[in-house]
């Protein structure tokens, strides 16, 4: 069976159809999006002189979708350029479309008759070997297909994406009674390897599991809350991040779902249950449902549970009162519990620390997460065949670090369970079978390997090779060095991987050390080669801008210029190491984070990575190579003495001094911060092994270590063309004072100084004149308070 996926059709332009599509497109799978036909022209349409009869009428719908998704924040697409790889039509004259198709995605209204009367209009044009699926957040996949052939059903699923498809990571994969688990495991790789999914396979049950548990639990917040007058705020303070949660919470993530949608999920469940405590549970209390009828529906209609005010020019945002039904301004929760939980690190500790402090926000806090404990486990065989796909499901369906189970470990499975039956409360019998067999958590790990419990005994939980996890590399004792702020690690077949762990992989002294001392390493040990990469929530936020503006406030200016030098000594060794060196940055990646990948032989990027030079946003410029390095690709495309230069420089000069960040690795090409051989990986848990994969390519192909070259700059004169630009905007009123002398710094050093037009100058030339320019910059006064607004707001200050 051909197990790839090459072309699609989605039937559907809405939101979350044209969002499927943009992701189909993301990852270079040919898409046609379908919509119905409109009943009647637009004036647009009519003053154009158009008919009914014409195809840019009849594809309207699929047309503006597509055209759409340009505009749309945020983006779903990865580049604009995308969007051609989506054709539009209408579900009258294209449906035999599908004839060519591998996979087919209905994506219509959630009503059950509307998609049962599609799913007989597919199935005239579908031939066997095409999967079929149904996007849904809830209906009943059999009831959906009954009416459907043997056949038919064998290829047809469930798959409910999360919204928006780009950036949430779960897939639902739902299998109908009929369903080939061939066909389920042809689209779960498809879905993983290309699509970049975290798949969890569901059962065919109302809401299935994230919706299932997420709705649950927001329930039991929402009674909780009205029984024992806890107001909006104090449950947004308990339930977010303290409780290891987003910071959306309970009532903002509810704003941002929409009211009515949350109904509606919640109406589903309580529908299609039997069990008379679960329809209790399911039925929405009064508040909101009057707050739906009186069109409160969230974001989307202006106000929720929280209504943004504006008024003479600044924004306010106020909480509703449930009591009064009246809004009001929000009052700060505060309490020790809620101190202790904020003080502490990491999901668990926050957790436990919330839970302990005994007062009124640690009841909150234990009453709302018992019940989804014990609902989650009593579910188990229900809504899933086993604890880690509940887990997946809920920590990437609604973003909690901890998924239920998880959870229960972290706060200690035996005395929760204790105070849970001296509390009355019944525990699922699997539960307690499990821990009278004595066992004590529901995971463990062993020499790096993970396992959890699967019908009564545990089980090792199974990754393909192509997820390498740095964490059990460390456990299996194959850490080569290591020092406070990096660690090197054997990734095997002679590959080694250099991995940052400093606060926000900042880079300090000791992660450049270790990259000099990673490069000792892997000469003495005759390794391959070397990946640079990391498994933090970012990859690299750049330099430690903390040590820098310490040192520049007391005026240590031979401590700030010993800094840059081995920062750029660094990086320039790297460069010029004499085995491949490959990179793979995701997510923020930085300044000096951008500037430790541009000397790798290549960069292998997950998709999202939103990567920059941002240093201008503080008062500076890019000083660890990065304004040398990427003026030395403007002189290579360049290449020819009679070549003008001067385009690609200005391009560089606005990225650079603009401190653009790409929102996509694919981006990061289009802005020149990756070079054509680089690559773009969708799902980032497979890019340490693609990017252990290139060292071994390169190194089999009889590496051989670059030489230094010289590079072409556009001198004085270039200079006077990129700061006379620098000064238009200012008289425009584009940017400050500050701004422009930052600017003139910056052409200065990328043009290459004071030297003539078509000068070549070494890298060292170029290095001398960034750190020049950057130690200047710390010496302003401006700088250091850009710098000090920055670390203490997280924002940059336009001063």
């Amino acid at each position: 069976m051909n197990r790839s996926i090459s072309k699609a059709v989605v039937i559907g332009s809405g939101i979350m159809g044209s969002g499927i599509a943009a992701q189909l497109a993301n990852a270079g799978i040919a898409c046609s999006l379908l919509d119905i036909v409109p009943a009647e022209m637009t004036e647009a349409e009519q003053a154009k002189g158009y008919s009914l009869t014409d195809s840019v009428v009849r594809n309207r719908f699929a047309a503006a979708a597509i055209a759409g998704m340009v505009k749309r924040k945020p983006a779903p697409l990865y580049d604009e350029a995308f969007a051609a790889r989506i054709r539009p039509g209408n579900l009258e004259d294209h449906l035999h479309w599908i004839q060519d198709a591998d996979w087919v995605i209905e994506v219509v209204v959630e009503n059950l008759a509307v998609k049962q009367e599609l799913l007989a209009k597919i199935e005239q044009h579908w031939k066997p070997g095409i999967l079929v699926s149904t996007n849904t957040s809830g209906i009943s996949i059999e009831a959906m297909s009954e009416s459907r052939s043997l056949e038919f059903r064998q290829h047809f699923m469930g798959t409910h994406f999360f919204n928006p498809p780009r950036y949430m990571k779960l897939l639902e994969i739902i299998p109908g009674q009929h369903t080939e688990p061939a066909h389920v495991d042809r689209l779960r790789e498809v879905a993983e390897r290309a699509l970049g999914k975290t798949v969890v396979i569901a059962k065919d049950t109302p809401n299935f599991i994230a919706n299932r548990i997420g709705t649950y639990g927001l329930l039991v917040t929402l009674r909780e809350m009205l029984q024992r007058g806890y107001t909006v705020e104090e449950v947004d303070a308990v339930t977010g991040p303290a409780m290891g949660r987003p910071k959306s919470a309970t009532f903002r993530t509810l704003d941002l779902v929409g009211l009515d949608t949350f109904l509606h999920v919640a109406d589903n469940v309580r529908e299609n249950v039997q069990d008379e405590a679960e329809i209790e549970v399911f039925t929405v209390p009064e508040p909101l449902q009057e707050m739906v009828g009186q069109g409160w529906l969230g974001e989307k209609s202006g106000q929720g549970f929280y209504r943004k005010l504006k008024e003479q020019g600044k924004s306010q945002i106020l909480a509703l009162n449930l009591k009064s039904f009246t809004y009001e301004p929000q009052a700060k929760p505060s309490s020790g519990s809620l101190q202790a939980a904020k003080a502490a690190k990491g999901a668990k500790a926050k957790l436990k620390a919330l839970l302990s402090g005994g007062d009124r926000y640690s009841d909150l806090a234990w009453n709302v997460l018992k019940p989804v404990l014990l609902y989650s486990a009593a579910k188990l065989g229900e809504i899933a065949d086993n604890i880690r796909e509940i887990d997946e499901a809920m920590k990437w369906g609604f973003n909690w670090e901890m998924g239920p189970f998880e959870t229960w470990d972290a706060i200690g499975l035996i005395p929760s369970v204790r105070r849970m039956e001296a509390e009355g409360l019944q525990i699922p019998g699997w539960v307690s079978e499990w821990i009278a067999a004595g066992n004590t958590s529901f995971y463990k790990r062993e020499e790096g390997q993970l396992f959890h419990v699967l019908s009564g005994k545990f089980k090792a939980v199974e990754q393909p090779p192509e997820i390498i996890s740095l964490r059990d590399l460390k456990e299996q004792k194959r850490v080569l060095r290591s020092n406070t702020g990096a660690s090197l690690l054997d990734l095997g077949d002679g590959v080694a991987c250099l991995e940052f762990h400093s606060p926000n992989n900042a880079i300090g002294e000791d992660i450049l050390s270790m990259i000099t001392q990673s490069q000792e390493e892997i000469r003495k040990r005759g390794y391959a080669g070397l990946v640079i990469a990391n498994q933090g929530r970012n990859f690299c936020v750049g330099a430690n801008l903390m040590l820098l503006m310490m040192e520049a406030e007391d005026e240590e200016w031979d401590e700030v210029d010993d800094i840059i030098a081995l920062f750029q000594n660094t990086m320039y060794q790297l460069k010029y190491f004499e085995k491949p060196v490959v990179a793979a940055p995701h997510r923020m990646t930085l300044g000096g984070g951008v500037e430790v990948c541009l000397p790798a032989d290549q960069v292998i990027a997950a998709a999202e990575t939103y990567y920059g030079l941002v240093e201008a946003g503080v008062g500076l410029i890019p000083a660890g190579g990065g304004c040398k390095e990427l003026a030395l690709r403007a002189s290579m495309q360049a290449h020819l003495p009679e070549a003008d230069l001067q385009p690609y420089i200005n391009r560089l000069f606005e990225t650079i001094g603009m401190a653009k960040v790409s929102t996509s690795g694919h981006e990061a090409k289009r802005l020149g911060y990756l070079k054509a051989s680089d690559r773009v990986v969708i799902n980032p848990d497979y890019a340490i092994y693609e990017a252990k994969q290139a060292v071994l390519r390169l190194a089999g192909s009889g590496y051989e270590p670059i030489q230094e070259s010289k590079l072409r700059v556009v001198g004085a004169e270039g200079k006077a063309v990129l700061q006379l630009g620098a000064i238009g905007m200012r008289e425009s009123g584009y940017i400050s004072d500050h701004d422009l002398l930052i600017a003139k710094k910056l052409a200065h050093v990328l043009s290459g100084g004071d030297v003539p037009a078509g000068t070549l100058v070494s890298e060292r030339y170029m290095l001398d004149l960034e750190r020049e320019a950057f130690l200047s910059l710390c010496g302003e006064v401006k700088t250091r308070q850009r710098m000090k607004h920055m670390l203490t707001t997280g924002k940059p200050l336009r001063n």
